[in-house]
């Protein structure tokens, strides 16, 4: 876990965590994106420093040039609505168990370290419930 300033892109962040990860995990080798993450560096990256693939979980009706149809043409139809992404509700799911930390329910910290220590805190008192029932 690692948290970047919000003036700070996905893929850069991505960057910025990935070299310093080399070596420490050898049995890593997949890792899933959101589609900010989509595009050849952060793939090279997770390749060279963790031997590890990256797949981008995308919506199924994704268009990366928006909805522009030639004249002519029917444009394509869209899904509204919720629909679950593949394996995209495993960090939903533990945002919302972090969420249920008062301290990390809003963003009051003025430092991404702070922010960062508190989720650490708040996922151990969550592995402590679950080993010590």
């Amino acid at each position: 876990m690692r948290v970047e300033p919000a003036d700070i892109s996905d893929p850069a962040a991505a960057a910025r965590l990935l070299a310093p990860l080399e070596g420490h995990f050898p049995r890593l080798t997949l890792i899933w994106a959101d589609s900010n993450y989509q595009g050849r560096p952060i793939g090279e990256l997770a390749f060279k420093h963790l031997n590890a693939h990256v797949v981008v979980v995308r919506h199924n009706d994704y268009n990366p040039r928006g909805n522009y149809v030639q004249p002519g043409q029917t444009p394509k139809p869209v899904r509204w609505g919720f629909r679950v992404l593949p394996r995209r509700w495993v960090v939903e799911r533990t945002f919302a168990w972090e969420g249920r930390c008062r301290r990390l329910a809003k963003d009051y910290e003025g430092l991404p370290s702070t922010e960062e220590a508190f989720i650490y805190i708040a996922m151990v008192a969550l592995m402590v419930r679950r080993l010590a029932p």
